[in-house]
């Protein structure tokens, strides 16, 4: 039955970016020391928003969290579904579920610029 099930759900999961490589992308793309942040911080936010997911999805009611960053459909990106969108990254939400996660990296980093950190989260 499991073996069923795990070929009856592909995709339900995506990648699971494992903590060195997620720390190496952090420090590559410039997160530590950007907006007061360190890469612990970055990181301690991925571990417990996405689990390192890149597939990562969660249902707040009106909204969604979407992608290894759980960036909100409310006000970050377009996912079809949440009423009043305003959609400050211009990208649709099912672009952070991929495994390129360039994207991802360029939205949460506005996010934090304009909240100057993390407190979106």
């Amino acid at each position: 039955l499991l073996v069923f099930l795990g070929l009856a759900l592909p995709g339900t999961q995506g990648r699971i970016i494992p903590r060195c490589e997620m720390v190496k992308i952090l420090r590559q793309n410039h997160f530590e020391g950007f907006e007061g942040t360190t890469v612990a911080d970055w990181m301690c936010m991925v571990k417990h928003e996405s689990d390192y997911n890149t597939k990562a999805y969660n249902n707040n009611g009106p909204s969604r969290d979407y992608g290894i960053f759980q960036i909100n459909s409310k006000y970050w990106c377009n996912d079809g579904k949440t009423a009043g969108s305003v959609n400050s990254c211009h990208i649709s939400c099912s672009k952070f579920q991929d495994d390129n996660i360039a994207d991802d990296i360029q939205c949460a980093k506005k996010i934090a610029r304009e909240a100057h950190g993390l407190s979106p989260w």
